[in-house]
């Protein structure tokens, strides 16, 4: 049975011709770049004749083009690199009250599609070959530093769309702002510059007469993901531990242990392993140069989210994988070992190997794993 209102006829048709169907639909400009870093992180920006600002690779998407397709299109113009895009790190809303557009343009908004380039090695870099005109010159920019060099909502919108990288995500976006953020999102994770830290990796124990300067941990909670912190008022990440202290009588591992429970509020087992240490070669500075251990183990538990007493600094606790982990900082090609010899550990203590999947959050209340 069909239900009619009773004034049915009485009430104005709402067809619309096709010509009406078609003036009534927004009008939007589509663009789509690529992000691309190399092997500390950096992103791969471009200087062009025609703003003085940096942009992604990437430009228009030409009519009866696919944004993928463009995307490859512009790589091969603009850095003489044949690309092939398939994953999809953000889609980004910009506005048309966005400044910048000149009034002639009359710019009606945009859909901005941000793809995964990779990581490039030396090679790869080496192979770029720029136009004669329009691209200056490439660089690779600290990721903290996009907001000095490109425009707020470009800067917005590459920092969101590593965070899906690293995450292993994509991420809507109006603006350059996500819509749903993540905790990396949330925190503001590579807000700060990170610091360099391209100290040899060596998987022994640390010689007879090289001081030992700091003990640092990879805590394991039971998917095999690890405990990573972030400073909640800039952004950088560290792993839990810190400066041996002459009242550690236990060594690297009560270090580890005093740090852990300082900074993060939560408890190791009883098992630590030694994974190995950094060779800082620190000679022009104190200490000189000195050892900085790694260790691995289970977190046990972790109890409210607090300041850690002896700095009243807050760190929000994050799980995230090894290689994630490794994506925060500026480690170099050592970094790799370090997180070989972590997977090693991880399998020595029966754990499995974790799934790349957004970064979490632990309850700020506390809880057991």
């Amino acid at each position: 049975m069909t239900l009619v209102p009773p004034d049915d006829t009485t009430r104005a048709g709402t067809a619309m011709t096709d010509a009406e169907y078609g003036a009534s639909r927004s009008t939007l400009w589509t663009g789509a770049s690529a992000l691309i870093t190399d092997t500390s992180g950096r992103v791969l920006v471009q200087r062009v004749d025609y703003r003085d600002v940096h942009l992604l690779p990437g430009g228009a998407v030409d009519a009866h083009e696919s944004p993928s397709r463009a995307a490859a299109r512009e790589a091969l113009e603009e850095l003489g690199v044949t690309a092939h895009y398939t994953r999809g790190l953000a889609v980004d809303w910009i506005p048309s009250n966005t400044p910048g557009y000149p009034a002639e343009t009359r710019f009606p908004g945009e859909i901005l599609f941000v793809y995964d380039g990779g990581t490039w090695n030396a090679e790869q870099i080496a192979a770029v070959r720029l136009p004669d005109r329009e691209i200056l010159a490439i660089d690779f920019a600290e990721p903290a530093r996009l907001p000095d060099i490109m425009e707020p909502g470009d800067a917005r919108r590459t920092l969101s769309a590593l965070r899906a990288r690293i995450n292993g995500t994509t991420t809507l976006l109006e603006d350059g702002r996500p819509l749903d953020p993540t905790p990396l999102d949330r925190h503001r994770v590579l807000a700060t510059a990170r610091k360099p830290q391209h100290w040899s990796w060596h998987s022994a124990t640390v010689p007879s007469g090289l001081p030992l300067q700091q003990s640092w941990g990879w805590l394991f909670a039971p998917d095999g993901r690890v405990l990573v912190l972030i400073g909640t008022d800039t952004g950088s990440a560290c792993l839990p531990g810190g400066t041996v202290d002459p009242g550690d009588h236990g060594g690297p591992s009560a270090t580890l242990r005093r740090e852990t429970a300082e900074e993060a509020n939560a408890r190791i087992g009883e098992q630590l392993l030694h994974l190995g240490y950094l060779y800082d070669d620190n000679a022009a500075q104190q200490p000189g140069p000195c050892a900085r251990v790694r260790m691995a183990g289970r977190l046990a538990g972790f109890g409210p989210w607090r300041p850690a007493p002896a700095t009243g600094h807050t760190y929000a606790r994050l799980l995230a994988t090894p290689e994630q982990v490794c994506e925060l900082f500026d480690w170099g090609p050592e970094g790799d070992h370090q997180v070989a010899a972590v997977h090693a550990a991880r399998e020595q203590l029966g754990l499995p190997r974790p799934t790349r999947q957004s970064v979490t959050e632990l309850p700020r209340r506390g809880g057991i794993l």
